[in-house]
């Protein structure tokens, strides 16, 4: 038996990514919080991974909300544009 996809909110989109370091900056559009499973996708970007850890202005925090523009370690590449959705 299949696994029903998983329900997906939009909560921001990758502004910039650093590749050396695998870093993506995402500007949220809704709250988030260590420990929520995300996807990320684009054209040719599809990851899916559990945020493990954020930081704002280079400070670890638990939770971000709208507005905000957070640092967090991506598993694989990402690209600027790719929409963040929060899985539920």
């Amino acid at each position: 038996m299949e696994e029903a996809p998983a329900e997906k909110k939009l909560v921001g989109k990758i502004t910039h990514y650093f590749t050396k370091i695998g870093v993506g900056v995402i500007e949220l559009s809704d709250e988030l919080k260590v420990g929520d499973k995300i996807s990320i996708e684009g054209a040719t970007t599809n990851v899916q991974q559990t945020v493990q850890s954020m930081q704002i202005e280079h400070k670890d925090v638990q939770t971000a909300k709208a507005g905000d523009a957070i640092g967090m370690k991506v598993d694989q590449r990402a690209r600027e544009g790719d929409l963040v959705y929060k899985l539920a």
